[in-house]
């Protein structure tokens, strides 16, 4: 078995899944209230599942034990997918385009949504998955209940450029590469350019969500860390102010860019406190 098979490896409370796409199989998995049959009538399969979509360099191995955590404290299922080209997923060999955060919102995550049978979702997102979880609230409004960002960027702010850059020294180094290589196996190089070379491009220097926060009309909470190494407190304030739907911005003292690995209870309870208030 070789190490990116090991890390499909799941607990006991966990389903597999794969989902079809135009650019190949997501590996997808799922936690919670509704996996097994024995718990389908049970209050928390009733509620809208919360899907996650990782960040630039993640897959569903690097979120960890918090999707079970998350589950257990919102009693909700809990799915987290990679995206195409990460984890477990289909290799693809192509160049990310400057609409990649708002084409994952128009195909993939729609696709795993049908081949899941989810009608109404929650959605949560990492750093550049934050962005893409914006997408799929602007999206899909009558179907989203309620939005999570966490460590999200809103537009390409020098501070994660320069983040990036010192990213891409550190990578140069054998022993970072094949500790990601853990992860995405002969995938790693496209994951990294995927996203240095796109974060980094000219094309991608004009990107923002500004013009698509106001069409979120659900409701939404966006997490960030005082001390994010990839961005400033304003991308939290300028999603909790520009948005259509009732919103907060929470700010976490001393937390960098993975709140829910440095403090996965705390995020845990605040997006189950969130939800308590959405009750969909």
């Amino acid at each position: 078995m070789s190490e990116t098979q090991a890390t499909m490896q799941h607990p006991q409370d966990a389903q597999d899944h794969w989902i079809e796409t135009a650019k190949g199989r997501l590996f997808a998995r799922s936690w919670g209230p509704d996996v097994s049959p024995d718990t389908a009538n049970e209050a928390g399969a009733r509620r809208a599942p919360i899907v996650l979509l990782h960040d630039s360099l993640g897959c569903v191995a690097l979120w960890g034990a918090f999707p079970q955590t998350l589950a257990r404290a919102t009693n909700r299922r809990v799915i987290a997918y990679d995206r195409a080209g990460f984890g477990a997923s289909d290799a693809r060999t192509d160049r990310l385009g400057e609409a990649f955060v708002r084409d994952e919102a128009q195909h993939d995550f729609p696709a795993l949504c049908e081949q899941l049978g989810i009608d109404r979702f929650v959605v949560f997102g990492h750093s550049v998955g934050g962005g893409m979880a914006i997408e799929c609230a602007a999206q899909h409004p009558p179907r989203c209940v309620a939005l999570v960002t966490e460590a999200a960027q809103t537009f390409a702010e020098d501070r994660t450029l320069a983040g990036i850059r010192v990213a891409r020294e550190q990578f140069r180094d054998p022993a970072q590469f094949a500790r990601l290589a853990r992860y995405h196996g002969e995938k790693t190089q496209w994951v990294l350019d995927a996203w240095i070379e796109t974060w980094l491009s000219p094309e991608f220097a004009d990107w923002s969500l500004d013009a698509v926060l106001p069409r979120v009309q659900c409701a939404t909470l966006a997490i960030h860390g005082s001390l994010d190494e990839y961005g400033t407190r304003v991308h939290p304030e300028t999603i909790a102010a520009r948005v259509s739907g009732p919103a907060r911005a929470a700010i976490m003292d001393g937390v960098r860019h993975v709140p829910h690995r440095e403090q996965e209870a705390q995020v845990a309870a605040m997006v189950a406190e969130f939800l308590r208030e959405v009750d969909g």
